[in-house]
């Protein structure tokens, strides 16, 4: 599903609806955060853990996990009248990851979650989302218990490009996930923006 507009039957507005992608690694909060901010029913894949599983998904640090996502999580936002978030969480395993190019098609942005416990799960987004310059926000999910780092301090961490965004949120929290969202969505617009400009600027 591409960005699109969408009306509204009887309605003189426009509602703009954007794609925006929801990664990470195993066990870091993809389907939590879709569930948190999501304004309809999200949709889910989830399978549960099984012994045959253990042997290629890492569960330390996550050990309470039960369950997985097998395809993707849909949900649904809505950041202010006339825009609505259309959001698809990606599964985290690497035997999933053929499926990341086609949620990828038309997206405005993405959000990698991070783990500060497990930060090295998140570089494959990373590395996806900056080769195939799709705009992204790092949102640090800050589990109970674990050492809370600067924002500053996992961007070195990560060998973030200079200016990518990265906050600090509970995937729990619908308020904390809609900030992050609004952030990546203000990010995003402006990456797009230079963009355009620049192929539309003649040389000098």
């Amino acid at each position: 599903m591409d960005s699109q507009t969408l009306a509204s039957p009887g309605e003189d507005t426009t509602a703009l609806a954007l794609k925006i992608l929801v990664a990470g690694g195993f066990g870091v909060g993809k389907t939590t955060l879709v569930g948190a901010v999501s304004e309809i029913r999200p949709l889910r894949t989830e399978e549960q853990l099984s012994s045959v599983g253990s042997t290629v998904d890492d569960t330390d640090g996550v050990d309470r996990k039960t369950t997985t996502t097998v395809a993707m999580d849909f949900g649904r936002i809505t950041i202010r009248a006339g825009l609505s978030l259309y959001l698809f969480g990606t599964p985290g395993q690497d035997r999933f990851w053929f499926l990341w190019d086609e949620l990828s098609q038309g997206a405005l942005g993405a959000v990698v979650l991070a783990d500060t416990r497990r930060l090295c799960d998140c570089f494959p987004a990373v590395d996806y989302f900056e080769h195939r310059r799709i705009p992204f926000v790092v949102a640090v999910n800050c589990f109970p218990g674990a050492r809370t780092f600067a924002a500053e301090d996992v961007s070195c961490a990560l060998d973030l490009d200079q200016g990518t965004p990265v906050v600090l949120c509970d995937a729990r929290e619908r308020d904390s996930g809609k900030e992050v969202l609004v952030r990546l969505v203000e990010y995003a617009g402006r990456v797009h923006t230079a963009r355009f400009l620049d192929s539309v600027t003649p040389p000098q």
